[in-house]
């Protein structure tokens, strides 16, 4: 629905803000990648669940606020693709300063960078930028990475709040220079943007061709099925393929370093452990979750900001969804929150964020039909589906979020309840939420069943001794409608998902834009630029 900006913007914005928070999830990892511990900003942390644990210092003062400010702008530094603008610090301000600060260490505002690097002769390594407050030099010195002469880089960020901007630095033209893309113009994407992201998977599918990348087969999962990508419809949410993996540090003066051993051992002389900041993303969700539960083994590439480790990243899944999911296809639908301009689905929008993500444009083989979407997760055997096919695998697998759900397969189908919800699939199929849950007394999803669309009622009142619950109790305040596309758009009548109320307003949260979009030119430069 259209932001009305004489009726009290800044309740508008804290609005959203608690509805994008239960749309995604952010954690810490504490003690080591496979120990995790929920922070602020957990996706479905509804009621007494959600859980706050800043870093300290300044990220502390800025959470004693009841709710900090969510939306905040990314400094980018002079030449980001090159070594030393990768090497440099992104600064991390309030965009509107009158609404409170943002701090990097405060877990519910932080920002993270990823960075593909691709050689002229197909070698892939990936880098984690750091973030700073303004003002607030890196706990750590940064490592500054290899870029190769002839090296084509691509740059993708992600963020645990609401609305992300970016901003060239000082007088500079670095979004410019980065080929940047925040959005549209006038409407952000939210959690979710990129520089050069089109010229890196055009410069990878030349390598490809050249048989210098190879990327690698999928290989079987447990279940008997190939083993699923961010494309795959049993892995996607409302707003599939947005932010990203990387991993920051931080001490207890609210200052961040890159994760790798250098910095841990400096933070350690402080006395103090460091926190772990990550980015609650599709991505890490994927590979640090259900990949392991299912078997499977992501893409990776040696890490240059993390002692050159294996890692998975935002460019190398999209890489390997690209080549090798199989039909049907999750590509980023016209519903999708991020791709919305006041409310209303937008083919630009949608093309632009596609483009970051090495998808085909509207009208290249899909539509961008949200319908369809909701039909292909929630009814076909290639979607929500296998979650419930793959009970018994999920259920022994540790959840990303226990105040949710206290394993993978509750946490899932919790995710997918309140998908069904934001994308506004109740209008569009005329049905009620075929996923509905069972909470324990603590409200702690302990087991769900999936209905087939149609036989669910539009208002059901659950029943039984147990609670059916959506995790989210926030309504939405309207569906996307069609303004510039061909797809179908939400346009029935309201419906509702199992809630422990018996109803949830069943529509797509869609973010009040920001006027300073720090958006660059459209992504379709003829030939890659090349770095170094």
């Amino acid at each position: 629905m259209p932001r009305n900006k004489s009726q009290a913007p800044q309740t508008v914005r804290r609005e959203h803000a608690r509805r994008r928070a239960r749309s995604k999830w952010s954690l810490a990892v504490v003690g080591g990648p496979m120990i995790l511990a929920v922070v602020a900003g957990s996706v479905f942390a509804a009621g007494g669940h959600h859980r706050h644990q800043p870093g300290g210092g300044a990220a502390a003062r800025s959470t004693q606020a009841a709710e900090p400010d969510p939306n905040c702008t990314l400094v980018v530094p002079e030449h980001p693709l090159t070594a030393r603008g990768l090497a440099t610090p992104y600064r991390l301000v309030a965009t509107d300063p009158r609404q409170g600060p943002c701090h990097e260490a405060d877990p519910g505002q932080a920002a993270f960078v990823e960075a593909a690097i691709l050689t002229r002769d197909g070698k892939l390594t990936v880098y984690d930028p750091l973030v700073t407050d303004r003002g607030t030099r890196p706990a750590a010195r940064t490592v500054r990475p290899r870029v190769p002469k002839g090296s084509t880089v691509g740059i993708w960020f992600g963020f645990n709040a609401a609305q992300l901007t970016l901003k060239s630095s000082g007088g500079s033209h670095s979004l410019a220079q980065g080929r940047c893309v925040n959005g549209a113009p006038g409407s952000v994407f939210g959690q979710f943007a990129y520089c050069n992201a089109p010229a890196f998977f055009r410069a990878a599918d030349m390598q490809k061709a050249q048989k210098h990348l190879r990327i690698p087969a999928l290989g079987t999962a447990k279940d008997g099925l190939p083993c699923p990508t961010t494309r795959d419809f049993s892995v996607v949410d409302q707003d599939g393929s947005d932010n990203v993996v990387t991993h920051y540090l931080a001490d207890a003066h609210g200052r961040t370093a890159q994760n790798n051993a250098a910095s841990r051992a400096v933070l350690r002389r402080t006395g103090a452990k460091p926190a772990d900041l990550t980015n609650g993303s599709d991505n890490l969700l994927l590979t640090h979750f259900i990949d392991p539960a299912l078997g499977c083994t992501p893409f990776t590439a040696p890490d240059q900001s993390s002692d050159g480790l294996a890692s998975s990243a935002l460019p190398l899944d999209e890489l390997s969804a690209a080549a090798r999911q199989r039909a049907p296809i999750a590509l980023i639908p016209q519903n999708d929150p991020m791709t919305l301009v006041d409310g209303h689905a937008s083919v630009r929008k949608t093309d632009l964020y596609r483009a970051g993500v090495d998808m085909p444009p509207v009208g290249a083989g899909d539509d961008g039909n949200g319908a369809a979407y909701c039909r292909k997760l929630f009814a076909g055997p290639s979607g929500i589906h296998r979650v419930f096919k793959d009970r018994s695998l999920l259920r022994t697998a540790p959840s990303p979020d226990p105040a949710t759900a206290p394993d993978l397969f509750g946490f899932l189908a919790s995710r997918a309840n309140q998908t069904f919800t934001n994308l506004g699939c109740d209008r569009l199929l005329g049905s009620g939420n075929p996923v509905v849950l069972t909470t324990d007394g603590q409200g702690l999803v302990t087991d769900a069943v999936l209905r087939p669309l149609g036989r669910v009622p539009a208002s059901p009142t659950p029943t039984g001794t147990a609670r059916s619950t959506s995790p989210s109790a926030t309504p939405a305040t309207s569906s996307p409608a069609v303004n510039d596309g061909p797809s179908a758009s939400p346009t029935g009548g309201p419906g509702s998902a199992p809630s422990a109320s018996g109803e949830v307003s069943a529509s797509p949260s869609a973010g009040a834009p920001d006027p300073s979009v720090g958006s660059g030119p459209p992504p379709s430069p003829s030939t890659p630029p090349v770095v170094g």
